[in-house]
């Protein structure tokens, strides 16, 4: 059974965070912290909009790679999103607080999210 109008509800929060982020990096906004952190925040919504739509066990939680793992329960063919998850989880906690990151966000960290979000968002969009 899917639950459409609370999946919806997920993928519209999912694109506000998506564009946000897009929209500052493509106007070379060296807000790399936030960027990163609305990728991130984009993606978890993304996964969680899929689990909505499925009816599977939903927990509040902001680890990508345990979001991915209720998905992957349901098709395994949510595996190829791995990497991309586990890149970005680090930006939820990291990117909030001064002395969690080791080093500087850069351009370079914003591109690589950016790239994981897309195939995380298209990948989750073709499954709802």
């Amino acid at each position: 059974m899917v639950n459409q109008a609370s999946s919806l509800e997920w993928i519209k929060k999912a694109e506000e965070d998506f564009q946000f982020a897009k929209i500052n990096f493509e106007e070379e906004k060296e807000f790399f912290d936030q960027i990163c952190f609305h990728f991130q925040q984009s993606a978890e919504k993304y996964l969680k909009a899929y689990i909505v739509a499925k009816n599977l066990e939903f927990r509040k939680i902001h680890e990508l790679p345990t979001i991915l793992d209720h998905c992957v329960k349901n098709d395994s063919s949510f595996e190829v999103l791995r990497e991309e998850c586990e890149y970005l989880t680090e930006f939820y906690m990291e990117t909030r607080y001064p002395t969690l990151w080791e080093g500087k966000i850069t351009k370079e960290h914003a591109k690589k999210a950016l790239m994981a979000i897309e195939k995380i968002r298209n990948f989750v969009r073709g499954k709802i």
